[in-house]
């Protein structure tokens, strides 16, 4: 019976919903907030049919009853905050998987993407060159976008179109590298074309790197003890 009053309580509320959709109100009242009344409704209905069913036993009705508020109140709650929660899960998850680049927002209302520190004490993110994803160590110690030759093999990027003209310092020593042009580099959100980069020698260079000629298109680099943080 608590069934088909509640169906019929939805059935009512949606034809009266359907029948003044053009004219935006129903009973004086905006259809938005006419479809939470007909909502309200039907749940108080539930509660209230079932306090009746079991009046003689108040207490446990009483005790049915804080549960539904309960709920109601944690649901209100999640609802409410449910853009600080996102912030929170973004964080967390940030902390957790060192390289994965999340956005957060800051105070006033921008969007920022985080870098938390990986386990080798560099910022390591995943970044997207022309289609294809790269894990790459972010320095602004470099003056471009600089590849791996593995990793500009992984591009596409042909070898005998390469020339290793520039003398460029890596962690393995003195190397030559060679000039490109990125069509598109992406990490998280942020999206940039036409990035200058180089190609190290085979074997020069173990990581990638995302430099500068990437990095100070940005609108701003924060960089923390643990965190590094990127403005478009």
């Amino acid at each position: 019976m608590r069934l088909y009053i509640l169906l019929g309580i939805l059935a009512a509320g949606l034809a009266l919903l359907i029948l003044n959709h053009d004219g935006g109100r129903t009973l004086g009242l905006d259809n938005d907030d006419f479809g939470r009344l007909v909502t309200l409704s039907a749940i108080g209905t539930m509660m209230a049919a079932g306090i009746l069913a079991s009046r003689r036993q108040w207490g446990e009705s009483l005790r049915q009853a804080a549960i539904w508020l309960v709920l109601i109140l944690a649901l209100a709650t999640a609802y409410l905050y449910r853009f600080d929660l996102q912030e929170i899960g973004n964080r967390l998850t940030a902390g957790l998987i060192p390289g994965r680049a999340v956005v957060t927002t800051g105070a006033s209302g921008e969007e920022i993407l985080v870098i938390h520190k990986g386990l080798s004490g560099h910022f390591e993110a995943d970044v997207t060159i022309d289609g294809t994803p790269l894990r790459m160590l972010v320095d602004t110690g470099a003056s471009s976008v600089v590849l791996s030759y593995d990793d500009a093999m992984r591009l596409g990027i042909n070898p005998d179109n390469l020339v290793f003209s520039i003398e460029v310092s890596t962690a393995n020593g003195r190397a030559r590298a060679a000039p490109v042009t990125l069509r598109e580099v992406a990490i998280g959100p942020i999206l940039r074309g036409t990035i200058r980069g180089m190609v190290t020698e085979q074997g020069r260079l173990d990581q990638s790197l995302l430099g500068m000629s990437f990095l100070e298109t940005l609108g701003s680099i924060e960089i923390t003890r643990d965190e590094l943080r990127l403005k478009d």
